[in-house]
């Protein structure tokens, strides 16, 4: 016994002077590295650089002035890896220890092959409008499975909303108060709006934030670019750009609502300098904040790429699928205190669901020391239904069915399950060649495309309660319609004296829309147009320092109906093309530590299309042209580095939204519930609906430690109003909300890196709606002769406190 206690005594002294030995040595074998990393053109520092130690996943980022500290390296010589955006990566080979300070002097990035995909149809420093471009860091700062309306909230003049209430599913946007329908999305320079509703339905694209590289959005008309037009703003959506070295990720997340995130990325890197392939894997799901309002969503993309000297050749394939229970009806006012949650859809299978997949194929490249060509083409293919329980409410004869004779007894309703499908494919080409002189006075880019819409709307009876002269999937209306959608544009940039440069940009855009067939109300809609757009634009801009440019500019814009205006009203009597003229003036200023963007705008239609109440010859209300209405408005945004551990950062936006004269129609409905005609009432100087004259957003980081970084994002929005009367009892309340971020980072030595990320949405529980409807109409009043006007508002709730955490792990 003495001897094992003996033997036990002399091991552990023995093991541990090892131990103490072998961390002594560790400890003396580690070594710091300090640097700085400036640009090479100014001299100036550039803070937020990347600086990894290649094959030991370690890495920092530079502070404010640019400097850096590596702690924690082994004797032996090692390469660091520096990236900052805008600029050419360097690779720095070095031995460990080293005398001094490294000095990285980083190369401004030219115009490559890859970036060119989609610079034809974006704004430069030089071009006199405004915009703003959002970076791959930026949307992954919330980007925990919400989608990119929600994701893109905090931009200048921007008002999110979601159906069910927590930014998963059917979500949408407004820039400057004009909506989906009016602000065109492009992919890679390829359009993305439906080409008969104008809309993009973000739920068909789910967790497309991961695989993007940045966005710019112009406000306004802005430049010339492809598909629908440009009426209040656009978004041009650039993909993952390539790898140099080989990669995987893994995010996960869960939170609220029962909502989980999924996605698996991966891509190879250059592969013998030439061959790159990246791929994104995702689902989500969410119960929603509604009742019933859950969403199962999934999607894909792949990339791949050859990549020459000069030339690039990518073929990008995306999809998405989902499946939501309808939240569409909204939350009638009335409940909004007992029972804000409330969804009036109750049958199991009230569903959306819907499956989009996008081709690309994109060149890009450069024809000699003077011209860059891009060229893309590219089809998508649609296809889904809404499913809805109709109960005994309509006619039988709605559906084309005869009334059913059971007995002596007359059957003209029942309940009764449709479907209502869309089969749609969209295929064209884009292209641009840009000019660029030998003393790069003169930038000149040509550019255009031709894109062809083929949809088939058709709908279906899958069940009745009592069956008809009718068969399962007999549809009961059909009709088919074909766009074509053709442009060019001419862009040119001169300067013509130092750093003032003049700007012109003419765009041609014809449209050619045919459609035939039976619509949904069971009339014809057979017809065709034909319209021809001529939208100029001209400006100029004055570098009056380094980072200092001011601009102004003026653009004129026209915008043929959308589907619902062609199908809904009388062919004699749709409505004339929209026109807008914009005018924007501001100043952009990027100096170290302190941005900001000041402009000015004005925006006048001719012809803007609301819609008043009035009814078509079959019950459908119709939009009408309004003739003169106007946005005009003052917006500022702005951020600072204070130190290396605060930033402040914020945008607010003042606007006047005005409709010169409106005209509202009322239904009129008698004791028995029967339609008995409709009034009209005139308003003039009224608010155009859904523009707050006060969007604000303010963003405040803390970062106390390295890793470790805590954010406060606050926003605020005025009233707005649900329809064009300015009517107190037709609006939206303004609402503060206010979220939290906390985001830690480690780097163990078993994976490259580990994020993790926890956001709490709506901190202090407010109560609030950022979207809804309403419509008013007449009924007896209890007096004889008299009437009383009521008036329903709707309402999409958003949630109150909730959270969202997730993991990201890259190998």
């Amino acid at each position: 016994m003495f001897n094992q206690f003996i033997y036990q005594f002399i091991m552990k002294k023995c093991l541990l002077s090892l131990f103490c030995g072998l961390l002594t040595c560790y400890a003396f074998a580690q070594h710091s590295l300090t640097g700085k990393i400036m640009d090479r053109v100014n001299g100036e520092p550039l803070p937020g650089a990347n600086i990894v130690v290649e094959g030991q996943n370690k890495g920092t980022v530079s502070a404010s002035d640019g400097s850096f500290l590596l702690p924690g390296l082994p004797a032996q010589s090692l390469s660091l890896r520096i990236t900052y955006v805008g600029y050419e990566s360097q690779r720095v080979t070095l031995a460990i220890p080293h005398a001094g300070e490294v000095l990285v002097n980083l190369q401004p990035a030219t115009l490559s092959a890859e970036e060119f995909i989609v610079a034809a149809t974006r704004a430069s420093e030089t071009t006199p409008t405004t915009f703003k471009v959002v970076s791959k860091e930026e949307l992954n700062r919330y980007n925990l499975g919400q989608d990119l309306p929600f994701l893109l909230n905090h931009t200048p003049s921007v008002v999110s909303h979601s159906d069910a209430g927590a930014g998963v599913g059917y979500t949408g946007l407004r820039i400057r108060g004009s909506d989906q329908t009016r602000i065109n999305v492009t992919v890679n320079g390829i359009p993305l709006n439906d080409a008969e509703s104008h809309g993009v339905f973000w739920v068909n694209m789910p967790d497309f934030a991961s695989s993007v590289d940045n966005i710019q959005i112009q406000r306004g008309v802005g430049t010339s670019t492809n598909g629908a037009a440009t009426f209040g703003a656009s978004m041009n959506i650039q993909t993952d750009t390539k790898r140099e070295e080989a990669y995987a990720e893994t995010d996960n997340g869960y939170g609220s609502f029962n909502t989980r995130r999924h996605t698996i990325k991966a891509g190879t890197g250059m592969l013998d300098g030439k061959w790159a392939v990246d791929a994104r894997l995702s689902q989500i799901t969410s119960d929603g904040y509604i009742d019933r309002a859950f969403s199962d969503l999934r999607s894909y993309f792949v990339s791949a790429g050859h990549y020459g000297e000069k030339h690039v050749l990518k073929f990008n394939l995306f999809s998405g699928a989902e499946q939501t229970y309808q939240a569409w009806n909204g939350v009638p006012e009335h409940l909004l205190a007992t029972n804000r949650t409330f969804n009036s859809y109750t049958y199991e299978n009230e569903t959306d669901n819907y499956q989009q997949d996008h081709y690309q194929l994109i060149y890009a490249g450069s024809l000699g020391s003077n011209w860059k060509a891009n060229g893309a083409l590219h089809y998508t293919y649609g296809r889904g239904y809404y499913e809805q329980f109709r109960p005994n409410d309509r006619l039988l004869r709605n559906y084309g069915i005869s009334p059913i004779q059971i007995g002596n007894q007359l059957i003209e309703r029942t309940d009764i399950i449709r479907r209502r499908w869309l089969d749609n494919d969209f295929y064209g080409g884009v292209f641009s060649l840009n000019y660029v002189s030998d003393d790069g006075r003169t930038d000149l880019t040509i550019g255009g495309g031709a894109n062809r819409y083929d949809g088939d709307h058709f709908g279906e009876i899958i069940w009745m309660a009592v069956a008809g002269n009718t068969n399962i999937r007999d549809r009961y209306y059909d009709n088919v319609a074909v766009k074509d959608d053709r442009n060019i544009y001419a862009k040119l940039t001169q300067e013509v004296s130092e750093n003032l440069y003049l700007f012109g940009d003419l765009q041609y855009r014809n449209v050619y829309y045919r459609f035939d067939g039976t619509n949904n109300d069971l009339r014809n809609i057979s017809g065709m147009q034909d319209y021809g757009f001529f939208n100029p634009k001209l400006g100029f801009s004055y570098e009056t320092a380094p980072g200092k440019t001011w601009y102004a500019s003026y653009a004129i814009a026209n915008r043929e109906p959308v589907r619902r205006d062609f199908t809904d009203s009388p062919l004699t009597e749709i409505p004339r093309p929209e026109r807008l003229g914009n005018l924007e003036a501001g100043i952009r200023v990027a100096k170290g530590d302190f941005q900001y963007n000041v402009n000015a705008y004005y925006m006048g239609y001719t012809d803007q299309l609301v819609l008043t109440g009035q009814l078509n010859d079959v019950g459908a209300y119709i939009r009408e042209n309004v003739a003169n209405s106007y946005r005009a408005g003052l917006e500022l945004d702005g951020a600072y580095k204070v130190n290396s551990q605060w930033t402040l950062g914020g945008n607010i936006a003042f606007s006047r939204n005005k409709i010169q004269e409106f005209v509202a129609y009322y239904d009129i409905y008698t004791e028995s519930g029967a339609l008995a005609g409709q009034e009209a009432a005139t308003y003039t100087d009224t608010d155009i609906a859904f523009s707050p004259s006060v969007v604000a957003s303010a963003i405040v980081d803390y970062t106390p430690l390295p890793n470790l970084t805590f954010s406060l994002m606050n926003k605020y929005v005025g009233d707005q109003y649900l329809d064009n009367t300015q009517r107190d009892d037709r609006k939206l309340n303004a609402f503060w909300v206010s979220d939290t971020k906390l985001s830690y980072t480690i780097r163990p030595g078993f994976v490259k890196q580990i994020d993790f990320n926890l956001i709490v949405f709506n901190i202090f529980n407010r109560l609030y709606e950022p979207n809804g409807y309403t419509f008013s109409y007449f009924v007896p009043a209890e007096q004889a002769g008299g009437r009383t006007l009521v008036t329903e508002n709707f309402y999409y709730p958003m949630a109150g406190t909730n959270l969202m955490g997730g993991i990201s792990i890259k190998f």
